[in-house]
């Protein structure tokens, strides 16, 4: 095919949000993905049976919402966005349940005695969502523009990130329902990296809330395609770049691959202290994901869970630190940590009328062959006693060939590298710029670059930004939305 100005390998959130950045600068734009269909970890596919549509991979989306990309591209007035009024929940074993509802006093005042616990611990946080937001959507060696906002964020990591996790809360229910979403980030807890993600997470929670995209994850990606082949784009599906002589010519080639995907493709244009630095970047632990087509509404106990948009199954604090930890050690555990999504209540179209789909992974340890459909279908029975008599079909992953879908997720790490503080603060190498190369004209825009995982578009978008300046000396960002202009950040 004929030369043009970028390439991006890869059709992820990240690569799109590369491309369209790109394509809205003036450029001409390429897309080259291996596999027939766009969207990376926001796919959208009948994975059971006929009309039950199932997210691949991303199904909630916390970031969408504070995503500095997604609102310039006004995501919002594009697709169908659901936001429902509980963010997530938490059921324990004996029928209790903690509820996060959008609603920060509303969270607090169904909590009890630590109630004003949590409110403490978020309420800064949520009065500054957008100060958050900006700090952890950014390449953390960069100045923040908010220090005291990060230093309360900072401080709370420090506490939930240690021994002293406990000392905040006298109940098991508000602590369980914080681990929850601590357990995002597939490590071991208490650690200042699955404390950083689940403040976060939570934040978002009681600010902007975790949406659902009407249709499915795919809705995000079509409308990012849209807009990127309304600007000049192009995509090609179905062929995957072994190397770069794959590729006709392009200023720019811009990576939405695992940093290991990089540095076999790139080869030797890339000098070799920076390989050796790219061979050093760990990949974490692992998903196995299990889809499943409902004749009816999973059976909840406690019929306030079917108002929630996101569960997490697991038992207390103490259970799933220690179900976390079993899988570090190489061990798939016996009650374990499963994190559940239910589309339909939310958005009918998924499904048959009266059906349902529901959407569920569990922890397991990097490239595990281990079918885990048993193990999460007891986990929600337990809480829903009579689940397995709605079940129609499901359709199961196995973390070794969740890569095989996907081999940005090496192992079934589905964040595309190990969630750790020195990875969050190298990611993958340590650079104020952490997605130019030294190879010029080569950059990554993926999940192993800066700011790390999650829908959010902000690695392919920083991505291109930097290469919009390296390469075509552009000192403003393009506009993304309707209207108005872009100042580079």
């Amino acid at each position: 095919m004929d030369a043009v100005d970028a390439i991006v390998v890869g059709s992820g959130p990240n690569g799109m949000a590369a491309a369209v950045t790109l394509a809205r600068a003036g450029l001409t734009v390429r897309v080259y993905e291996r596999a027939p269909t766009i969207g990376g970890g926001a796919r959208t596919s009948e994975l059971t049976l006929p009309g039950f549509h199932h997210d691949v991979c991303s199904a909630v989306h916390p970031l969408a919402l504070a995503s500095g990309f997604f609102r310039r591209f006004e995501l919002r007035e594009r697709i169908g966005l659901v936001v429902p009024e509980i963010s997530y929940a938490h059921p324990l074993a004996d029928g209790r349940a903690g509820i996060a509802w959008r609603d920060l006093d509303r969270t607090a005042d169904g909590l009890g005695r630590d109630g004003a616990a949590w409110r403490r611990l978020f309420a800064p946080l949520v009065r500054r969502a957008n100060d958050v937001a900006q700090f952890s959507g950014s390449a953390v060696l960069q100045v923040p523009r908010h220090p005291l906002t990060v230093a309360r964020l900072g401080l709370r990591v420090l506490e939930q990130g240690g021994r002293g996790w406990n000392s905040r809360f006298r109940d098991d229910v508000a602590p369980a329902l914080l681990t929850g979403v601590f357990a995002h980030a597939v490590r071991p807890m208490p650690s200042l990296a699955t404390a950083a993600t689940g403040l976060v997470l939570g934040t978002t929670a009681h600010a902007q809330g975790w949406p659902i995209p009407i249709g499915g994850s795919q809705s995000i990606i079509d409308a990012m395609a849209a807009d990127l082949i309304a600007h000049g784009g192009q995509i090609v599906t179905g062929t995957e770049i072994a190397h770069l002589g794959d590729l006709p010519p392009a200023r720019v080639v811009l990576f939405d691959t695992s940093a290991r995907a990089l540095a076999r493709i790139a080869g030797e244009l890339l000098p070799e202290r920076y390989r050796r630095a790219l061979g050093r970047y760990r990949y974490g632990n692992a998903v196995a994901k299990v889809d499943f087509a409902l004749s009816g509404p999973v059976p909840w106990r406690n019929r306030d869970l079917a108002a929630a948009g996101t569960l997490h199954l697991g038992g207390s604090r103490r259970d799933i630190a220690r179900s976390e930890g079993e899988v570090a050690a190489g061990r798939h555990p016996g009650n374990p940590y499963v994190l559940v999504s239910q589309p339909t209540p939310f958005d009918g179209s998924r499904a048959p009328a009266g059906s349902h789909v529901l959407w569920a992974y569990t922890h397991v340890p990097r490239g595990s062959t281990v079918d885990r459909t048993e193990a999460i279908t007891a986990a929600i029975e337990s809480h829903a006693p009579g689940f397995r008599d709605v079940v129609l079909a499901s359709a199961s992953s196995t973390a070794e060939q969740v890569e095989a879908y996907n081999p940005n997720y090496v192992g079934g790490d589905i964040a595309s590298g190990d969630v750790t503080v020195a990875q969050l603060v190298a990611r993958p190498v340590f650079s104020a710029t952490p997605w130019r190369t030294p190879a010029r004209g080569i950059y990554l825009c993926s999940s192993s670059a800066s700011p790390g995982p999650g829908v959010h578009g902000l690695a392919g978008y920083y991505a291109a930004l930097t290469a919009l300046r390296d390469e075509f000396g552009a000192t403003s960002s393009p506009p993304l939305g309707r209207t108005g202009a872009g100042q580079l950040p």
